[in-house]
């Protein structure tokens, strides 16, 4: 496969990459950051991969139901046609009761003729780290661990098993099914209950669309990418997830190969800006639940990332025993940046819960409760603000004063004395004004290059960042500041580069970045739509969008000659800066969701 490929399908709790032929090629169950169950895409001999198998004379396509994450993947010969359709069960079954059961339906509809296919189940358990053994059964097909038994996972089918076990010749009529699930079901499967699931996550899907803001452009688009951000979540939790996989390298044969299977603050906060701007504010409540949950006490300090559930030690861990992305090593899980202090972070939480307290505001303990994580947040940054840090990319060495860093941490004591007047905290107010009036002073005094023209990556610097092209989207800055116009032209000047954007070109830790990080180009386009550049801005945006993969998904990085997706995929900063891009380009066609009170 020369790129990401791939469709995804989920249920907010797990989800799974479909190759464009057919394959489940990754998969963790029961959840989405548990071990791996199919893993092909990170090994492709010894990963394990869930695939139906034909001969070269059948054409392949795959396609989502419209406004879904359902996908279907058609094959057509001269023998014959059928398609499989492919969804995670999801719907609601109270006023906030979800069914999202860890399993995976894989529905097969006859078309036309007598088609066939083999089957290749092969799922490897625990990141393919342990030898597992098979038992068949009259109904289902019992997969489990030979060092560990009790870690098992079922398939049941209306195939007879050992057609399956035995990867025989199946020809197909009618219609047909397997489910993989990680529980023993205690209800029969038959076509009627797949059929039932099928309908009722489709129904949830269409809804759940239905109630985003609508656009005369782009909306295809915007659509697609708001699906993907809603996979990304971790209903239970309400967590958002930085990418669905593990070590998809930023560039193949190197090492930067990083598991994005949690939540990053920053990442999170900015999915949460833009689905509330979408219509979606019960997604925003949900994660300020999780920011909750994560703070145990008032003396707590914020990390830049959690655990899905809230963990605080991501340990980072090499799988050497697995080949990686097109060998790309090292397999990492667990993710050593959790250690990191990022001063960026908190003005994107504040940016959010500023939104909260503006238009949706709950019960009073509710309101007291984020209150004490406003003040938890201002007196961090007001400690922190004028300390390096590793900034926005993670930089694993040296701390610089990246002046992303300061205009973030401007943001989080902007938004903080806004909510302390909004609650008539005037003393605090005043206070968080003062302290953010002294960040921006900082700021223009050292972040500007004035024989440059331009503000700098970090204090005393001579290199430009990406992030600087944000300034003016988040209010530091107004856009027609003659500053900000230059900062955008310079930092074009020397990031963009053949239709995407590096996110900087000064060595790091790995050496200078060498593909574009896809965020990026999204945020150059902002920013000249933004300074009045519109028709530049769209033709970037129309060039970026088809780089996105067979089915309009973007991973976290483009190759800069082949226009290959690499890095994590899907990920959510790429689909909600697309989202956030489209709409410059487009008029509301009309508005459902969100009202404000």
């Amino acid at each position: 496969m020369k790129n990401l490929n791939y469709g995804v399908i989920g249920n907010c709790r797990s989800a799974a990459l479909i190759s464009e032929r057919g394959s489940i090629d990754w998969c963790c169950l029961p959840d989405f950051d548990s071990p791996s169950v199919f893993a092909a895409i990170l090994d492709k001999d010894r990963g394990g991969r869930f695939a139906l198998e034909v001969d070269e004379t059948y054409e392949v396509k795959q396609k989502y139901f419209d406004r879904t994450n359902i996908l279907c993947t058609e094959f057509d010969s001269a023998k014959g046609s059928f398609e499989i359709i492919d969804f995670m069960p999801f719907y609601k079954t109270g006023d906030d009761d979800y069914f999202a059961p860890a399993e995976i339906y894989r529905y097969i509809r006859h078309k036309s003729g007598s088609p066939s296919f083999r089957i290749n189940f092969s799922p490897v358990l625990n990141y393919a780290r342990e030898e597992v053994a098979c038992i068949t059964q009259d109904d289902h097909i019992k997969i489990y661990s030979r060092v560990n038994p009790t870690d098992c996972i079922f398939l049941y089918t209306s195939f007879a098993p050992e057609e399956i076990a035995g990867s025989r010749e199946i020809f197909i009529t009618g219609q047909q099914f397997m489910l993989l699930s990680y529980n023993q079901k205690l209800i029969e499967i038959d076509i009627n209950r797949v059929y039932l699931e099928y309908q009722r996550t489709k129904v949830y899907w269409l809804n759940w669309t239905n109630r985003s803001k609508k656009y005369k452009k782009y909306n295809e688009e915007i659509t697609r990418s708001l699906l993907i951000l809603k996979i990304m979540s971790f209903q239970s939790t309400g967590a958002v997830l930085a990418a669905l996989t593990t070590s998809i390298p930023e560039t193949l044969g190197e090492v930067r190969n990083w598991d994005y299977r949690f939540c990053w603050l920053r990442d999170a906060s900015m999915s949460m800006d833009t689905l509330l701007k979408m219509g979606h504010y019960h997604a925003a409540q949900k994660f300020l639940q999780y920011i909750k949950g994560i703070i145990k006490t008032k003396s707590d300090l914020f990390q830049i990332m959690y655990g899905i559930r809230g963990e605080h030690d991501l340990t980072e861990k090499d799988l050497p025993h697995l080949a990686g992305y097109e060998n790309s090593k090292p397999v990492r899980i667990g993710n050593a940046a959790f250690k990191q202090r990022q001063n960026d972070v908190f003005g994107y939480l504040l940016n959010v819960i500023s939104q909260y307290y503006e238009f949706f505001p709950g019960t009073l303990d509710e309101i007291e409760d984020i209150w004490e994580i406003v003040r938890n947040i201002s007196r961090t940054v007001s400690t922190h603000w004028e300390n390096p840090d590793k900034g926005i990319w993670e930089i694993r060495k040296e701390e610089k004063h990246f002046v992303s860093s300061k205009i973030m941490s401007w943001v989080a004591m902007d938004r903080a004395s806004k909510i302390a007047s909004l609650l008539n905290k005037t003393s605090y107010a005043e206070m968080w004004r003062s302290i953010a009036t002294d960040i921006k002073s900082d700021v223009f005094m050292n972040g500007w290059n004035e024989e440059l023209k331009t503000f700098t990556q970090s204090y005393g610097s001579r290199h430009v960042d990406a992030s600087l092209l944000l300034m003016a989207e988040y209010g530091f800055i107004t856009a027609d500041d003659p500053m900000f116009v230059s900062t955008v032209h310079a930092v074009k000047k020397a990031l963009f580069h053949n239709g995407l954007m590096y996110r900087y070109i000064n060595p790091d830790d790995f050496g200078r970045p060498s593909s574009s990080f896809t965020i990026c180009t999204f945020w150059l386009i902002q920013a000249l739509f933004a300074i009045g550049e519109e028709s530049e801005a769209e033709e970037v945006f129309i060039n970026l969008l088809s780089y996105g993969n067979h089915l309009g998904l973007f991973s976290e990085d483009i190759d800069f000659t082949t226009k290959r997706l690499l890095g994590n995929f899907p990920q959510a900063y790429s689909h909600l800066a697309l989202i956030n891009t489209a709409t410059l380009f487009s008029e509301k066609k009309f508005s459902s969701g969100f009202i404000k009170p």
